[in-house]
């Protein structure tokens, strides 16, 4: 089955048409597993989005399954507990996106630290104990331990020495974020969900007896309106959950999350050159922590963690924000001298942290590790767990938590709509195993990826794809690889583009409904962020190409090409260049 604007038409008409068991508003990676969990039940779901399918916080992340050990410091056990189980779960079903990449973190005795040679090994060894890694399990290669201060630099010369103790070293992941929600998409597509993007929920409906029984979209590609009902509606709209609460009219309406921004720079490894994650406090007593995380041959290094009360589609990146972070690495980096001028990208996000407490006449449900906050607390002390709650007209709405959690934040909504389903509708549904529900391209072994991936990328070459290309199309989008591959076989490369990436082009056009330029070199692969040198070239091939996919006109293609253009001009940060 496609999934394509082709598709995008039919699926409008059904949702205009059909009665859906559940509709999920928001298309990041939250409603993308509550999407999949659903449609695996064999409910009639529907996913919508006003953006691009991840185009919002779940395509601006650090980029990892990260289990938050700093947490740990503020006693967020549960959160943490959740999230370094759900590494090695979410590595299994999705075994492209997701591989074990341990962490370093260096110890210095400075004002502010968050731990000491002491009290980070309690916290590995809490933290291995919380991921299951001890006895026989098969991790325990990963088991974390202390090097001391010669060792580091040894590890990472660049390293500041001055007050370096030594360091840390245990198990995280690396991660595609926005390929990931696109991938729980694309499965729950293929399981019979009628996903949309680019339609907004401009009001939510209800019956005649005030219960939520739909909601009110607008099309934003042809700005036309119509309605979609469905039994149970989700909001799962990230950092803009409070936004959708807004346009139900019978509902409680305090605001309940308090977004803060997380921005990241990236530049080339021959300027800053780290040989694995590393992650670090800020030495400013700010109680932030700062990664340093090497990735096709370049470095990025983040996040600020700043309250954010802008355009949440727009979050942008502001000279504070690059001369904080390039100040402390320069501090902790003192040899790299890195200016504005060696950014070659960035990227910046809202987190949609829960802070406000509840209302007492709505039901308020744990589910991972969920806890509020005052607006006193700094940004960086606000809690990452997440809430399921229900208003009492029926919207149930799930926010907060971490990319890491996602599958977990699913289970639960899940299990709420199933009961709620048969309460009020009469309907039973039977919820699968989730942790055993394997994503668009993750069907082979999670326990070979390394030879798995190197098989799937040799097949790239038997079709007379090249070994780097073919490379990178098996590591983007892994068992759904060979369907590129096949297609190169049949296909000519396109005016500006290698035959790889006319073939992995057209797969994302046909199969992963990417409807922009930026939608392509953004989120479906990630060009713009790590492939500055190469991305002015690729990009008229592209647009090219895809202009005549869609049959554009002029006025659409420089619409297209402005708009692509100005996200590479942000992500370089052109305006702040001489």
């Amino acid at each position: 089955m496609t999934f394509s604007l082709t598709t995008r038409k039919e699926e409008i008409d059904r949702l205009k048409n059909e009665q859906l068991d559940l509709l999920v508003i928001g298309g990041g990676i939250t409603g993308a597993g509550v999407a999949l969990q659903a449609a695996a039940a064999k409910m009639k779901t529907g996913l919508i989005d006003m953006q691009d399918f991840g185009g919002g916080t779940s395509s601006r992340s650090t980029r990892l399954v990260h289990g938050g050990i700093r947490y740990l410091k503020t006693f967020d056990v549960q959160v943490v507990s959740d999230t370094v189980k759900e590494r090695a779960v979410i590595q299994h079903i999705a075994p492209h996106m997701t591989q074990p990449d341990p962490m370093i973190l260096p110890i210095y005795d400075e004002p502010g630290t968050t731990f000491t040679m002491f009290s980070v090994k309690v916290a590995m060894d809490l933290y291995d104990h919380l991921a299951g890694i001890e006895g026989d399990s098969p991790l325990m290669k990963y088991a974390n331990y202390t090097i001391d201060k010669e060792e580091t630099l040894k590890r990472e010369p660049q390293l500041n020495p001055v007050n370096l103790q030594g360091a840390g070293v245990y198990l995280d992941y690396q991660n595609n974020d926005s390929r990931l929600v696109v991938e729980n998409v694309k499965k729950a597509h293929t399981l019979g969900c009628l996903a949309v993007s680019r339609l907004k929920c401009i009001e939510i409906l209800h019956d005649d007896q005030g219960h939520v029984n739909g909601v009110k979209v607008k099309d934003q590609l042809t700005d036309e309106e119509f309605t979609i009902h469905a039994n149970v509606v989700i909001n799962t709209s990230g950092p803009w959950s409070d936004t959708v609460r807004q346009e139900d009219k019978q509902a409680y309406k305090k605001p309940r999350l308090r977004p803060t921004k997380g921005v990241h720079l990236v530049v080339d490894q021959s300027r800053l050159k780290v040989p694995q994650p590393t992650y670090f406090g800020s030495g400013t007593a700010d109680g932030r922590m700062i990664f340093t995380i090497p990735r096709e041959g370049k470095t990025y290094f983040g996040t600020t963690d700043t309250d954010f009360t802008g355009d949440y589609a727009h979050p942008a990146v502001e000279q504070s924000d690059v001369d904080y972070l390039l100040d402390i690495i320069n501090r902790k980096y003192p040899s790299a001298h890195l200016t504005v001028d060696d950014i070659e990208a960035s990227w910046a996000g809202v987190r949609p942290l829960i802070e406000a407490e509840v209302s007492p006449t709505e039901a308020a449900d744990a589910v991972s590790g969920a806890s509020v906050s005052d607006s006193t607390s700094a940004p960086s002390a606000v809690s990452r767990g997440s809430s399921l709650t229900e208003a009492e007209d029926g919207l149930i709405t799930l926010a907060g938590g971490k990319l890491t959690d996602y599958r977990i934040m699913a289970n639960g909504a899940l299990a709420k709509i199933k009961q709620k389903q048969h309460d009020e509708f009469g309907k039973d549904f039977i919820l699968q195993d989730s942790a055993e529900i394997k994503v668009a391209g993750g069907d082979f072994d999670s326990d070979n990826v390394e030879a798995e991936l190197a098989a799937i990328a040799q097949r790239g070459t038997q079709s007379g794809i090249s070994q780097e290309d073919a490379t990178e199309i098996a590591n983007l989008f892994g068992s759904e690889a060979d369907q590129i591959f096949e297609h190169a076989q049949e296909i000519e490369p396109a005016e500006g583009l290698t035959l790889g990436q006319t073939a992995a082009l057209d797969y994302s056009l046909n199969e992963e409904m990417a409807l922009t330029p930026v939608d392509y070199l953004l989120r479906r692969t990630y060009h713009v962020l790590f492939k500055n040198d190469t991305i002015d070239e690729v990009k008229v091939g592209v647009i090219k190409h895809m202009a005549a996919y869609y049959d554009w006109d002029q006025d659409q293609i420089s619409r297209y090409e402005q708009e692509l253009n100005t996200e590479i001009a942000e992500s370089r940060l052109e305006k702040f260049k001489k």
